[in-house]
């Protein structure tokens, strides 16, 4: 009897460890794909940031330092050489994986964006260096 019990409890164990047949998208999952795109503009300025990248939003909320934590003159700091270092992968698609750096980014250091723009683009960076693994030449105090 106990051997039996032991046979149907390894028996459950297997047979619950099984992948499902069914595996559909369900609504969650969607809405949590179409909120992956942050979009910032300002029609004055006629800028404009749209980040799409899957995480990048879970990221912002949960693991990115929060709005506030470095000042503007650091991420302006910041972003200038991280757009450098970017922008020159761009342009070295046989160097860089070009699926990585796909388009330029068009950023005037001698533009005032303001503090959520340069906050955005400052934690894209970092998300994207952590997501895919690169590592970017900015000086460590700026």
């Amino acid at each position: 009897m106990k051997k039996l019990f032991i046979l149907f409890i390894l028996g459950l164990t297997i047979y619950s460890c099984g992948t499902s047949r069914d595996r559909g998208f369900n609504e969650d999952e969607i809405t949590a794909t179409a909120n992956d795109t942050v979009r910032i503009a300002n029609d004055s300025l006629e800028y404009e940031i749209i980040i799409i990248e899957p995480g990048f939003n879970l990221f912002i909320n949960s693991i990115a330092r929060p709005e506030g934590y470095y000042s503007q003159t650091y991420l302006e700091n910041k972003n200038r050489f991280l757009v450098q270092d970017y922008n020159a992968r761009v342009r070295q698609p046989q160097r860089y994986n070009p699926n990585l750096y796909v388009q330029e980014i068009n950023y005037d250091p001698n533009t005032d964006y303001g503090y959520e723009v340069n906050y955005l683009l400052y934690n894209y960076f970092v998300f994207f260096s952590r997501e895919y693994n690169q590592r970017f030449t900015v000086p460590a105090r700026i």
